[in-house]
C-alpha cells in the first residue's frame, strides 16, 4: 500500500476513537427495538392463546411449560432494560467539560455500553431458547382427545369403529375402511365399548 493509502488508514484508526461510542450506542438501539418487540410478541401470545392451550397439557408439563414461559418474559424485559441503558446511558450522568475527564469517561461507558449488550444479547437467545423449549413441550405432552371405539352390531350385521354421534334416529361410528358410517337406530341391536377393532370393516 501507499504512503497516502496508509495516512488515511490511520486517520480513520484515529477518528473511531470519538465514534466508538456513538456507535456502540446505535447498536444497542437495534437491540432495544428488537427486543422490545419479542416481548411485546410474548406477551401477547401468552395472553391470547397460553391459556387455551397450556390446558391441554398434563399437569406437570403445564407448570414446566409455563415457567418456561415466565422465565422468558423476564429475560427478554431485562435485556430490554439492558439495551435502553446501553442506547441511552443512566438518567442523570454527570457531564464532564475536562479534556482527560471526559476520555476516562467514554472510555468507561464504552466498556460498559459493551457488557450490556453482550448482556442483552444473552439475555434474547437464553429468552428465545426458552421460548421454543415451551413450544416442544406443549407439542409433545398435548392430550389428544380421547377416542371412544363401540362395536356396533345391528339386523344385517355388525361394525366397529370412533364413535361420531348417536341420537335417536341414528348412529353414525368411523370406521378404518369406510370413512364414516351411519347406522339407523331402528337397526341396531347393542352397542358397547371396544377396546380396539382390529380388522374392523
Amino acid at each position: 500500500m501507499s504512503a497516502h493509502s496508509d495516512r488515511r488508514w490511520a486517520e480513520r484508526a484515529r477518528e473511531l476513537e470519538f465514534t466508538r461510542l456513538p456507535e456502540l450506542r446505535r447498536q444497542a438501539e437495534g437491540w432495544r427495538t428488537g427486543l422490545t418487540g419479542l416481548t411485546t410478541l410474548l406477551a401477547v401470545l401468552m395472553l391470547l392463546k397460553g391459556r387455551d392451550n397450556l390446558a391441554e397439557l398434563p399437569d406437570w408439563a403445564r407448570a414446566l411449560a409455563t415457567g418456561l414461559l415466565v422465565s422468558a418474559f423476564v429475560l427478554l424485559v431485562v435485556g430490554s432494560l439492558l439495551a435502553v441503558r446501553a442506547a441511552h446511558g443512566v438518567p442523570g450522568g454527570e457531564i464532564l467539560l475536562g479534556g482527560q475527564a471526559l476520555r476516562r469517561w467514554t472510555e468507561q461507558e464504552a466498556s460498559r455500553v459493551k457488557r450490556a449488550l453482550s448482556r442483552a444479547s444473552a439475555c434474547c437467545v437464553l429468552g428465545v431458547v426458552l421460548v421454543v423449549g415451551a413450544l416442544l413441550l406443549s407439542w409433545v405432552t398435548t392430550e389428544t382427545a380421547p377416542t371412544h371405539l363401540v362395536e356396533v352390531r345391528t339386523n344385517t350385521g355388525g361394525l366397529c369403529g370412533e364413535l361420531v354421534a348417536a341420537d335417536g334416529h341414528q348412529v353414525s361410528v368411523r370406521t378404518k375402511a369406510g370413512g364414516v358410517v351411519l347406522v339407523p337406530q331402528s337397526t341396531v341391536v347393542s352397542l358397547r365399548p371396544a377396546r380396539t377393532c382390529g380388522t374392523a370393516p
